[in-house]
């Protein structure tokens, strides 16, 4: 009997290509389905449609502007803009809302093209290239997570000190946390990205997440390689010190070899800096894209600072982040007449974050009360005021909110499913069709992260690991604070798709060996609290929206309208 899986390895081999070609390869086929079966749906969001308008305006010459006159009867059915805010220019209104990337992407892809019908399919086609390139991206991630290698100097993590009681962490470390099993998990982490439902579908959308993901993969990666080259150079400097030290017993083949090694040295201090400096461009072109992110970056040069111990190479990632995003803050502080940051949204999210009929999340209909203000920086002052007065009307009701939007952020992912069926985007689906579609497109977040919390169990916790979970923290924060929704946690799916696969692959023997230690009871008993918890928060989403979920499976499910 022929073994397929060697078979269909040997055939690729024979054709030269890595995994990550294969794995990029297969993930781009996935989502150029659903792109190349949508050519001519339109845009159904707020959201796109501002990102289209503001990259049609980047492509026109006329600046970073939304609100054309030739636009505002897309939005004018719906919502009822206040002109007299602004000076309006029929070119648009000059615009500081929305963070400059994406627009420019877009408009990058529209220039190259055209602005013509065909645009979103083009620009869905772009984006089915750049999200398949998460799958290869989370394979170098997990090879770095989950390698033997420390990082230089060691972290404090790095090393267990042997004693009674701690045989099982060591045991456990040694096979499952980075040992023979880590290029078996990562190349299941990547696999999980390239089939993540969600995912594949997601370039659909014109949504800023199509460029931060990639950019989340990219800053993270770029830092592990500085972490990489440190120690690179650490060797490098060692080498060199033992030749001069041999030189003093022989000048002849000695001395080349020195000089030789004195040029390597010099070599790889220098250039180590080149990842340092990706890094800061990296996290500032991210910052650029969703300003939220601005919080990870931090994290990152404390990171560098401590773990690491490079305060130089800190300072360097520091200023990368902001010769990057300085200019574009500058551009924003000119246009209104005072210090104004990345973008305008705090007020608006603020004010919808902390609304009295809300529930920390974007709910309808004050979702709309602010947008009518044309004036960014005036609609950003009111949001923040009204904010500031909803937490003093009922400050008991701020740390309830805190854990709304906890849950929203580890909600089951339907609300843009919920939200495009029920406007009647795809027709009617059978309700034994829509069930299926549903646990295709909800199921997998609940393996992959309740499969995460165990693999957490397994990683050995180290400078490469810290450096994945200040991503976690650095993303949550911000929106367990602000506003919070189930899309918001797909950023984190490549990093728990690594520790999901640590579990699957070391198995419950695994756990069994960690158990034995005292510091592994512990993990294992907090991946268990973890657990409860996401399935108490999706029991609790379920039956809070148990009305709107039987109205969907009735049979005028597609135009019930819930709004977004």
């Amino acid at each position: 009997m022929i073994d397929r899986g060697r078979f269909h390895s040997a055939f690729f081999r024979r054709l030269g290509l890595s995994f990550a070609a294969r794995v990029f390869l297969a993930a781009l086929l996935l989502r150029l389905v659903p792109v190349l079966l949508s050519y001519n749906l339109g845009i159904g969001l707020d959201d796109m449609f501002q990102y289209d308008m503001l990259a049609r305006s980047l492509v026109a010459g006329n600046g970073y502007r939304w609100y054309a006159q030739e636009d505002l009867y897309l939005v004018q059915p719906f919502l009822h803009l206040d002109l007299s805010t602004v000076n309006y220019d029929p070119r648009g209104v000059l615009t500081s809302f929305r963070p400059p990337l994406y627009p420019a992407f877009l408009a990058l892809i529209y220039f190259l093209t055209g602005t013509g019908a065909h645009r979103f399919f083009v620009a869905r086609l772009v984006q089915a290239f750049v999200a398949a390139a998460l799958a290869p991206l989370t394979y170098a991630l997990a090879r770095r997570l989950l390698s033997t290698y420390p990082p230089r100097p060691p972290f404090p993590f790095d090393k267990l000190r042997a004693g009674p009681g701690r045989e099982g962490d060591a045991l456990s470390l040694s096979k499952w946390g980075s040992g023979g099993l880590g290029p078996k998990a990562a190349r299941i982490a990547a696999w999980v990205v390239a089939c993540y439902p969600l995912l594949v579908i997601y370039p659909l959308s014109l949504a800023t997440e199509n460029l931060f993901f990639l950019l989340v993969l990219s800053s993270v990666l770029a830092l592990l390689k500085a972490a990489e080259s440190i120690s690179n150079a650490n060797d490098a400097n060692g080498q060199m010190a033992r030749i001069k030290n041999d030189i003093k017993h022989s000048r002849n083949s000695l001395v080349v070899a020195y000089l030789a090694t004195i040029i390597r040295a010099i070599r790889v201090n220098i250039y180590r800096s080149r990842w340092f400096i990706l890094a800061g461009i990296l996290l500032g072109l991210l910052a650029l894209t969703r300003s939220v992110s601005l919080l990870f970056a931090g994290l990152a040069v404390l990171w560098v600072w401590f773990a690491l111990r490079q305060r130089k190479m800190a300072v360097v990632v520091f200023l990368g982040v902001m010769v990057v995003t300085l200019p574009w803050m500058a551009r924003n502080s000119l246009l209104h007449h005072r210090l104004i940051g990345i973008e305008t949204t705090l007020g608006y999210n603020l004010y919808v974050g902390y609304h009295p009929a809300g529930s920390g999340s974007f709910q309808y209909p004050q979702s709309l009360d602010l947008l009518s203000i044309l004036d960014d920086g005036l609609r950003d002052q009111i949001g923040q005021q009204k904010a500031w007065e909803f937490i003093q009307a009922d400050p008991a009701r701020v740390p309830y909110l805190a854990l709304r939007r906890l849950g929203s952020f580890f909600d089951l992912e339907r609300r843009a499913l919920t939200y495009f069926y029920s406007n009647n985007f795809f027709g009617y689906i059978p309700t034994p069709l829509l069930l299926t579609i549903a646990a295709i497109m909800l199921l997998p977040f609940v393996f992959v992260s309740i499969s995460s919390a165990f693999g957490m169990v397994l990683i050995r916790w180290r400078a490469e690991t810290l450096l994945a979970a200040l991503f976690l923290i650095g993303h949550l924060i911000p929106h367990s604070l602000i506003l919070s929704e189930d899309r918001f946690h797909l950023a984190y799916v490549p990093f728990l798709a690594i520790f999901a696969a640590q579990f699957w692959t070391g198995g419950w023997s695994a756990l069994k060996v960690r158990w034995q230690a005292r510091t592994g009871k512990i993990a294992l008993i907090l991946a268990c609290i973890v657990v409860v918890l996401l399935f108490l928060n999706w029991g609790l989403e379920l039956w809070r929206d148990a009305g709107t979920i039987a109205q969907l499976l009735g049979p005028l499910g597609n135009q019930t309208y819930f709004p977004y």
